[in-house]
C-alpha cells in the first residue's frame, strides 16, 4: 500500500530591518520603522497568496518576534507559534533539524529567523529545484524580510538536502 504524496509548503522568512548599533545586546535588537512597515507587508502577501501557517517556529529574538507580529497584523494568520532559541543561535542545519522534529504531521510550516540559516536553508533546500524566476531573484540575495516559499512532497522527518522545490520568493516592502 503507497500512501499519497502530500503537498507540503515551507516557508522561510528572514526577519524586517532592524536597528542597529555597537550598544545593543544582538538578541535585543528591535525593527525600525521600515522594518515594522516591511512585515506587515509579508504578512499581506503571505494573505495574498492564501498562505495559512498551522506553524510557525520563530526565533526568540525580539526582531523575529515583531516580525511575525507585524505580518500578522498585515494579514498573516496561523494556528500556533512556538518560539526555539535554536531558530536564534544555530545554523540552517538546527533549523532543519527542528522542522524534522516539530513539524509532524502539519502541512503549513513557517520559520521566522536570521541570516545566515534562512538563505543556506532555502538554497540547500530546494538545491536548483523548482521556479527559475524564484532561483534568480533569491541569487540576487536574502535581504531582511525575504520570503522563501518552497513545496515538499514527503515526511517532514525526511527533510533534506535537494528534497524541496523553490516556488516563490519574495521581499517585502511597505
Amino acid at each position: 500500500m503507497t500512501s499519497a504524496v502530500r503537498d507540503r509548503v515551507l516557508v522561510l522568512v528572514r526577519h524586517a530591518k532592524a536597528e542597529q548599533g555597537m550598544h545593543l545586546h544582538d538578541h535585543d535588537r528591535q525593527l525600525t520603522e521600515r522594518g515594522r512597515r516591511d512585515a506587515m507587508a509579508v504578512g499581506g502577501w503571505l494573505k495574498a497568496q492564501s498562505i495559512v501557517a498551522e506553524l510557525v517556529i520563530c526565533s526568540t529574538s525580539v526582531r523575529t518576534r515583531q516580525t511575525w507580529d507585524g505580518a500578522v497584523r498585515g494579514g498573516a494568520r496561523t494556528e500556533f507559534v512556538e518560539y526555539r532559541k535554536e531558530a536564534y543561535h544555530g545554523g540552517y542545519s538546527s533549523v532543519l533539524e527542528l522542522i524534522r522534529m516539530e513539524a509532524g504531521d502539519l502541512d503549513t510550516v513557517v520559520v521566522v529567523g536570521h541570516a545566515p540559516a534562512m538563505p543556506a536553508l532555502a538554497s540547500v533546500l530546494s538545491d536548483g529545484e523548482g521556479s527559475d524566476r524564484a532561483h534568480a531573484c533569491m541569487a540576487d540575495g536574502f535581504p531582511t524580510s525575504a520570503v522563501a516559499v518552497l513545496h515538499y512532497g514527503g515526511d517532514w522527518a525526511d527533510l533534506g538536502p535537494g528534497s524541496a522545490a523553490l516556488a516563490h520568493f519574495h521581499v517585502g516592502r511597505g
